[in-house]
């Protein structure tokens, strides 16, 4: 199974063989879809607050499909730099999410999607600089250890396949179709080169959400398919290896982009819920505790929403108090059941009641359709 065509480059494919009927009514679904969500999103007052929440899920859900798996709670804890008490899961989990804070900015400053951005994306990851694979051995095996698919192997074909794939990506002329199809062959394209020596599909899945901001199709990175991939992760690498295995058979592609197709309406769908219900908590706390308590104010709203769990550093930090200032604001909060307190070790946390209620039934939800 590793003896398979070599990896073409993406400027030879035409655009009228991704214009099928069903193609197409898929495309218009998930488009429609994202812009309700990228409507949403801009109605938030702090849009931080969305890509710090929906980014620590992602961060959990991509990393869970490397066999990368913790908890909420501690990846909560781990998110407030707790590092004594993270497990090595954890700070990995802590690691992805700073790779795409990195990602968005980058792609946010230079209006483009390059291997550049690609290869520091990667390197915040893994910590470390290897950059693009430049040793022969890389091979993609399945669970019973058999080698299904052999990457390009010569570091220079590696380059200009990512050289190709930069083009694909910025340039719309070579191939007008909607960048909803365009995002699912990238997608494709990069978990094929397979470019670096580790974090490529944490790295290829981080480049989905770059590419759709790069794209106007969301002004922050907001909606991630990681939970999608999860819950039919055999038909994912299943579809991966049709393309693989035929890649000039038009119905291979289709059945790829379909299935990328539906995981961007369903993620887009479940994304609406979960901001809907975070912009809900966060309006109702707003209100409570200004009526409630006079030291309310935006920076205290934002920072219970920004951090799942807060800590008295961050609310010195982000309100500009002294400690026993915020730690007085912390503990009147949790009086008034806004906020759990826990103690780990000698540090007190504060747990956002409202926020980690919606993002626990999320992932509830997720266990129950996986």
């Amino acid at each position: 199974m590793s003896d398979l065509p070599p990896l073409r480059p993406l400027t030879r494919l035409r655009t009228a063989d991704f214009e099928t009927p069903s193609i197409l009514k898929a495309t218009a679904t998930a488009g429609r879809r994202l812009a309700e969500l990228k409507g949403l999103a801009t109605t938030m007052p702090n849009q931080d607050i969305l890509i710090n929440t929906l980014g620590v899920q992602e961060a959990k859900d991509s990393s869970a499909i490397e066999n990368i798996v913790t908890t909420h709670d501690e990846l909560f804890r781990s998110s407030t730099g707790a590092d004594l008490f993270a497990s090595p899961a954890a700070k990995e989990v802590r690691h992805y999410v700073q790779a795409l804070r990195v990602g968005f900015e980058r792609v946010r400053q230079a209006g483009l999607l390059t291997t550049t951005h690609m290869v520091e994306v990667q390197a915040e990851l893994e910590q470390n600089e290897a950059g693009l694979r430049k040793l022969p051995g890389t091979a993609l095996k399945d669970g019973a250890g058999r080698i299904v698919y052999t990457p390009p192997q010569d570091p220079k074909a590696i380059v200009a396949l990512m050289r190709d794939l930069d083009r694909f990506i910025n340039d719309d002329g070579l191939f007008d179709a909607d960048p909803l199809i365009k995002m699912a062959i990238v997608h494709h394209q990069f978990e094929s080169i397979h470019p670096f020596y580790d974090g490529n599909g944490r790295t290829g899945r981080i480049v989905n959400v770059l590419f759709l901001v790069n794209k106007g199709l969301l002004d922050a990175p907001v909606l991630y398919l990681s939970r999608a991939i999860v819950q039919q992760k055999s038909t994912y690498y299943r579809l991966l290896q049709a393309v693989r295995e035929g890649s000039d058979a038009p119905d291979a592609w289709e059945g790829w982009v379909l299935y990328m197709l539906a995981a961007v309406a369903e993620t887009a769908t479940q994304t609406l819920a979960t901001v809907t219900d975070i912009k809900a908590a966060l309006l109702d706390y707003k209100h409570r505790i200004r009526a409630a308590h006079r030291f309310y104010s935006q920076d205290l709203i934002n920072n219970l929403f920004m951090h799942p769990y807060t800590k008295i550093e961050f609310v010195e930090r982000d309100l500009q108090v002294s400690r026993l200032t915020a730690t007085k604001y912390l503990d009147a909060l949790t009086s008034g059941g806004f906020l759990q307190k826990i103690k780990v070790g000698r540090s007190n946390y504060y747990i956002n009641r409202a926020l980690n209620a919606i993002l626990t039934r999320a992932e509830m939800v997720k266990g129950a359709q996986t």
